[in-house]
């Protein structure tokens, strides 16, 4: 099985490519879909083009599941904002894309990754 997971950002979303083989995990392809070419004030364009990188990306690579972060509510309402629209993009993508998606909060994420939810990013990465 192919698990495409989606860490979703206005700016920067990253995504991330593993097979599993029982317990096995193997390392497939990771990367960011930036939008930093486009005006801060280009909404519509920057979900354009989270929307076909995403759905490049499971074009590219065949995923059979994606997984997407939940969105965290932080102390700027404006940002929360943004960034449920991006994750929004991101979750249309990967419905017309036939995925089925799955939603995890970032703790569920490191806790899975690493064995404890309050994992640093270098601990996720490595």
């Amino acid at each position: 099985m192919r698990i495409l997971g989606i860490d979703p950002g206005l700016q920067t979303t990253g995504f991330g490519l593993i097979d599993v083989d029982g317990h096995r995990l193997s390392y497939v392809a990771s990367g960011t879909i930036r939008t930093t070419a486009l005006a801060l004030g280009d909404l519509p364009g920057r979900l354009k083009v989270l929307f076909d990188g995403i759905s490049e990306v499971a074009a590219r690579y065949e995923p059979d599941v994606a997984t997407v972060e939940i969105v965290f509510v932080n102390v700027n309402p404006q940002s929360t904002l943004l960034l449920g629209q991006a994750r929004g993009a991101a979750i249309t993508a990967l419905v017309a894309s036939n995925l089925p998606v799955a939603e995890y909060t970032a703790l569920q994420m490191k806790k899975a990754v690493v064995g404890h939810g309050r994992a640093a990013k270098a601990q996720v990465q490595e």
